[in-house]
Parts: structure tokens; C-alpha cells; sequence
């Protein structure tokens, strides 16, 4: 073996340092992604043409916190996927702002392809990172079958799940991604905390 190849022990010890010097970054995204999470679940389902401008507000507003958080935090693990997780938000939000009026089953598909590509990419995520994140991976893998559920039961249950669903189930989203960033922070904390 090459004396400039780190061995698995010094490349999960660089991970677990980059991790923990960017915990306060992950937690905040978090925290934002939980805080718009609540918010879309209080949205009333009623009002179609509310709930598409609030619901592409609040795409464009996590994947500007998530692109933000992101460049802050570019030597951190899943950059990449980080990255476009944040970029897709964007694309998501700017079309339900761009048309509100098309109607919510247009809204349902756009965001079921959002759940169906986050979910995706968040296990990926998880898969890419589980010897680097070890006790931790869990969390980033459960959000991205969230995602994957909601889509599911969301494509399952049309036209009638469009009426009342959407609200509810993008607040679920951003609340159980959210989630997942705080609990992957705060065992990095701990984490560093229990070597110190």
C-alpha cells in the first residue's frame, strides 16, 4: 500500500473531523427545514392557489438555505448531492411560482417527482456515506424512503389525495429531512464530544 493512500481508519477520522466542524451548519439547515416543515402543515388544504404559492415559497426558500449551507460547508461529505438536493428545490419552487393558476394536479406531479428525486438522492446519500457515518447514515436513509412513501402514496390516492394532501405531506417532508440533518449534527457533536 502507498504511504500517500490514508488508511480506512484516517479517512473515517478526516470524515468524522469535516462532519463535526460543520455540525453547526448541518443543525441550522435543519432547524430551518423542521421550521418550514410546520409551517406547510398548518397551510390550509382549501385554498389551492395559497397553498401552491406558499408551497413553491417554501421550496425556493429551503433550496436557497440548502444551496447557502452548502457552499459554506464545501469540504463537508455529500456535497454533491447536497448540492443538488438544493438545486432541485429551487426548480420545484420557481415552476409552482411561475404557474399557480395550471391547477393542484399539476402541483401534485411537480412535487411528486421532487419526492421521488430527493428520496432517491438522499439514499444515495446515505449508501455513499455509511462507513463514514456510522450510527448516523440511518437517519439520512429513513428520510429518503419518507420520500419515497410519500410519493408513493400520493400517485396511489389521485385525483382525490390532491384536494387535501399536499400541505401535509410536503410539511411531513421537510420536518423528517430536517430531522435527519439535526440528528446527524447532534451525533457529531457527541461524537467529538466523546473523543475530546
Amino acid at each position: 500500500m502507498s504511504s500517500l493512500t490514508p488508511s480506512p481508519q484516517d479517512a473515517r477520522a478526516a470524515f468524522s473531523h469535516a462532519l463535526h466542524e460543520h455540525s453547526g451548519l448541518f443543525l441550522a439547515e435543519g432547524v430551518i427545514l423542521v421550521i418550514l416543515g410546520l409551517l406547510a402543515i398548518v397551510v390550509p388544504p382549501l385554498a389551492t392557489l395559497a397553498v401552491t404559492i406558499v408551497i413553491g415559497w417554501l421550496f425556493v426558500i429551503s433550496g436557497i438555505a440548502g444551496l447557502i449551507m452548502t457552499f459554506r460547508a464545501r469540504g463537508a461529505p455529500g456535497f454533491w448531492w447536497a448540492l443538488l438536493s438544493a438545486v432541485i428545490a429551487i426548480v420545484a419552487g420557481g415552476l409552482l411560482l411561475w404557474q399557480p393558476l395550471v391547477g393542484v394536479l399539476t402541483l401534485t406531479f411537480v412535487l411528486i417527482a421532487f419526492f421521488l428525486i430527493d428520496g432517491v438522492l438522499s439514499i444515495f446519500l446515505a449508501i455513499e456515506h455509511r462507513r463514514e457515518l456510522v450510527g448516523r447514515w440511518t437517519w439520512i436513509l429513513v428520510s429518503g424512503l419518507v420520500d419515497l412513501i410519500i410519493a408513493g402514496l400520493v400517485w396511489a390516492g389521485l385525483p382525490a389525495s390532491a384536494a387535501w394532501a399536499i400541505g401535509l405531506l410536503v410539511g411531513i417532508d421537510l420536518v423528517f429531512g430536517g430531522t435527519a440533518l439535526i440528528m446527524v449534527a447532534r451525533a457529531a457533536r457527541r461524537d467529538a464530544a466523546a473523543v475530546a
